[in-house]
């Protein structure tokens, strides 16, 4: 008769760390700011059952996407019904591609260590009800390509550093509380009327060489 052999986890974690010590403490970390984001939000529908941090690494956690060296690539959550803020942990998740977020009921301000994750390709927070402005560190995302913040109740100015963002090819602002006016220069010269509608404190774009950018009037 054939008897299965179960290694113990102890054993399992141990063997993983003497064959790959720095893989095993990457995937810890990023599991450890994965679970501080889980400890942020009140999960109704239990869509975050399976993040267990006792776990060697969170490649094995539903909505979490790993690549070969079991580092994030993806985190995918939006429409689930999750409540909360988001955690500055999430800046440690350096190879993180997507960040997608988008219809909860997410509050409080968006962190500025969202800056960090180079790589981020698209960050998709929209239709939460985030405050608070949007942050100068974001335009540190050199690979971004889809920036989508509508829908949130973000105010302030928005940053004419995001302009430098040469991949950037969606921009979605409207639907917020901005004020003042919006950038026409660097990437943001492809960008319509549309992507910053329903903001009724934008006085309208930017007048280059004719109107300052900071006119120096309250912009709260």
């Amino acid at each position: 008769m054939e008897t299965s052999m179960r290694v113990p986890f102890h054993v399992l974690a141990i063997f993983l760390l003497l064959s790959d010590p720095f893989a095993v403490v990457n995937a810890n970390s990023e599991g450890d700011a994965l679970f501080a984001f889980r400890r942020a939000v009140k999960d109704p529908s239990n869509v975050l059952q399976s993040w267990d941090p006792t776990l060697v690494d969170p490649c094995t956690w539903f909505h979490v996407t790993c690549d070969d060296d079991k580092r994030v690539t993806r985190l995918d959550l939006g429409h689930a019904k999750l409540s909360g803020h988001l955690v500055p942990e999430l800046g440690r998740l350096q190879r993180l591609q997507f960040l997608e977020l988008y219809k909860n009921d997410l509050k409080g301000p968006i962190p500025k260590e969202l800056g960090e994750l180079k790589n981020l390709v698209s960050l998709g927070l929209y239709q939460n009800n985030l405050t608070g402005s949007i942050p100068t560190s974001l335009s540190n995302l050199s690979n971004i390509k889809f920036l989508r913040l509508n829908g949130n109740m973000l105010t302030g100015r928005i940053p004419r550093e995001l302009t430098k963002l040469g991949n950037l090819k969606i921009l979605d602002l409207s639907n917020n509380d901005l004020c003042g006016t919006f950038p026409t220069s660097g990437s943001f010269s492809k960008f319509s009327e549309l992507s910053f509608k329903n903001n009724t404190r934008l006085k309208g774009p930017e007048l280059m060489g004719f109107v300052r950018y900071d006119t120096g009037e309250s912009c709260k």
